[in-house]
């Protein structure tokens, strides 16, 4: 493992003024906020404990007793830029309600962007409904309100998760590309539209694992107007023993193959699985048919590990 992902861990310190989430979520103003500082943390503690930018690219911030890492302009590494721009073009489809998916993904060679190391998840919902947080593992389940503290609690429990989640995972290839596809609701999306960063994407029938991949849900956090689901997809190798099966769809004998997340309404996943090639279904015979809008960065990030 990389000594940058080896020494980073996540710091324990007395409570701060300072926190990382609104304290009240009382309209849909103040949920888009939340939504938008969650994924931003989250794709901070990926890119943070994967070790993939200089502790320079990060400033300190504080959510309970957790110390995190959240990812700031650093002109001395283009590479956080990068992903800071993909950030803001998510804020951007967020607040016109068009993101359905955005999902970050790693790979290793530049001919071959479908065949796959590592892929981030993160689903969007926009309701008015109650909140509620629903951790998909076999021994965690929560509903609550649409109080404010309860929204609380479920984002911290996702960022914990996270966080573990990241400690557990084996080291990245040396040579890694990053890149991310946004998936949107196509009948409210304009056809035209492409949030600043990002150009019109190749959406691809299938994503490709050299290795047995593993499905490890993170969590789902809703706040009664917009709610945001992780998960994770990695290279079952990768995975340390991670306690109470916290993260597995399944049992710990049979592991997971569930593909991009789909909307029910729209699609069902058309999933397989291979013993030595699993092919990552996005799309199911049937809606393969339609063109899909799909958005991609005008320029992948690649990280050298040396």
């Amino acid at each position: 493992m990389s000594t940058s992902q080896l020494s980073r861990s996540i710091k324990i310190q007395k409570a701060s003024k300072g926190t990382v989430f609104p304290s009240q979520i009382t309209n849909e103003h103040e949920s888009l906020i939340m939504v938008k500082k969650l994924f931003a943390t989250s794709i901070s503690c990926i890119t943070y404990l994967r070790g993939l930018f200089p502790e320079s690219s990060y400033g300190e911030r504080h959510l309970d007793d957790l110390s995190l890492k959240i990812l700031r302009e650093d002109k001395k590494c283009p590479g956080s830029l990068h992903i800071i721009k993909w950030i803001q073009g998510c804020f951007h489809a967020l607040e016109k309600k068009y993101l359905h998916m955005a999902v970050l993904i790693l790979y290793t060679n530049p001919k071959e962007p479908e065949n796959v190391t590592e892929i981030y998840q993160f689903k969007f919902k926009y309701t008015k409904e109650g909140a509620t947080m629903d951790f998909d593992s076999s021994s965690t389940s929560f509903e609550s309100g649409t109080n404010s503290e309860d929204i609380k609690k479920a984002s911290v429990l996702l960022i914990r998760k996270l966080y573990i989640l990241m400690q557990n995972l084996g080291p990245l290839p040396n040579d890694v590309i990053l890149t991310m596809k946004l998936h949107y609701y196509k009948e409210v999306t304009p056809h035209d539209y492409q949030p600043p960063g990002f150009k019109e994407g190749v959406n691809s029938h299938f994503l490709l694992f050299e290795g047995d991949p593993i499905n490890l849900q993170v969590g789902l956090v809703s706040t009664g107007f917009h709610s945001m689901k992780v998960k994770v997809t990695t290279e079952a190798s990768r995975v340390s023993d991670l306690e109470n099966n916290l993260f597995l769809e399944n049992s710990t004998t049979e592991i997971a193959h569930q593909g991009l997340d789909c909307e029910e309404e729209e699609e069902e996943c058309n999933n397989q699985m291979q013993r030595m090639n699993f092919v990552y279904s996005q799309q199911s015979s049937e809606s393969s048919k339609k063109k899909r809008k799909v958005s991609e960065p005008v320029k992948s990030f690649t990280h050298n590990r040396k």
